[in-house]
């Protein structure tokens, strides 16, 4: 994807709610969860991420076996290609190295969830805080703003050009391999999008009539951007947010299974699950398709809701 398609979609996404969320930003929000509700995407994208969420939070627990334990090992000949599919005490079989792989996914999900929100909050923190710089350099800082705001969106603007995995793959390379580091790595790609996306939407909102009447009433420049234009300036921001998850999640799963991911692979996450049975596809097929799959519904979860929010805000689709 090129680096124009790329900005424009973040600057469209920026602009979905400017104009109407300034006066009304309230009944934009009830409207908006009005639209969610009736939303087939949203319904299966939130029951989804629900049960996501709740294995994750429960899955330690209700495991049946512990997940590092080889209690089988004497019934797995790997270097034979003979494995032990699903059966009544092992429902997703074992791996190749005798332990319960159901299991393991249960207690996988904690560390993928884990990785996939703390990735998205470091490129939400630190992307909001560049955004709302540079947003409020460009909206109210005059010749001298334009000019940090320029500097600002010509760096963004490089990371952007950038292709993501790349990006990730390159700061994991530099940091050494760790679980820290995954985290780190997606969080520093999702950085530009949010910068990008909330100085966008600060610019929208820049030319709104609230903001020329809270100037004209002499107004510090410094409380408009923090008390006006800054939270108006979110709804883009949150969809973002959603759909960003379903991209940390694929991508700390691509660094996991490139090797750089959790140093003891005893430890059990979707992505070094993967990468560790990705060596005995021909002989046992199900013990890659479990986390692969367990990976696809989870960031299309995240995806259904993420578009179906940024429907239901956009001005143009309300009737």
């Amino acid at each position: 994807m090129s680096l124009v398609s790329t900005t424009s979609k973040i600057d469209r996404l920026a602009q979905l709610t400017a104009g109407t969320e300034a006066s009304s930003g309230a009944s934009l929000w009830r409207e908006a969860m009005r639209r969610l509700r009736r939303s087939k995407p949203a319904l299966i994208g939130g029951v989804v991420i629900a049960a996501f969420v709740l294995l994750a939070v429960i899955g330690p627990w209700i495991a049946p076996y512990s997940p590092t334990d080889q209690t089988w090992r004497g019934e797995v000949f790997s270097n034979r290609g003979e494995f032990v599919g699903a059966r009544a005490e092992n429902w997703f079989g074992l791996d190749h190295l005798g332990r319960d792989v159901f299991s393991r996914m249960l207690v996988g999900a904690r560390q993928t969830l884990l990785v996939g929100v703390v990735s998205m909050l470091i490129g939400l923190l630190v992307g909001a805080v560049i955004g709302l710089v540079s947003g409020a350099a460009a909206t109210l800082g005059g010749r001298f703003g334009q000019r940090i705001d320029d500097l600002v969106m010509r760096v963004t603007d490089i990371l952007l050009a950038l292709p993501s995995l790349l990006l990730a793959v390159s700061v994991a390379a530099v940091m050494g391999q760790s679980l820290t580091t995954v985290m780190i790595a997606v969080g520093v790609v999702q950085i530009p999008v949010f910068a990008r996306l909330l100085r966008g939407s600060m610019l929208a909102q820049g030319g709104s009539d609230y903001v020329l009447a809270a100037r004209s009433l002499g107004i510090r420049k410094r409380r408009i951007v923090v008390t006006q234009i800054l939270p108006n300036s979110l709804s883009p921001v949150i969809v973002q947010a959603t759909l960003s998850l379903a991209t940390a999640i694929i991508e700390a799963a691509a660094l996991s299974y490139l090797g750089l991911g959790n140093p003891d692979p005893s430890v059990p996450e979707w992505g070094v699950m993967l990468s560790q049975a990705e060596r005995f596809f021909d002989n046992e097929p199900m013990m890659s398709m479990y986390p692969a799959v367990a990976i696809i519904i989870t960031a299309l979860g995240f995806t259904l809701l993420g578009e179906a929010m940024r429907e239901a805000l956009d001005p143009k689709l309300r009737g």
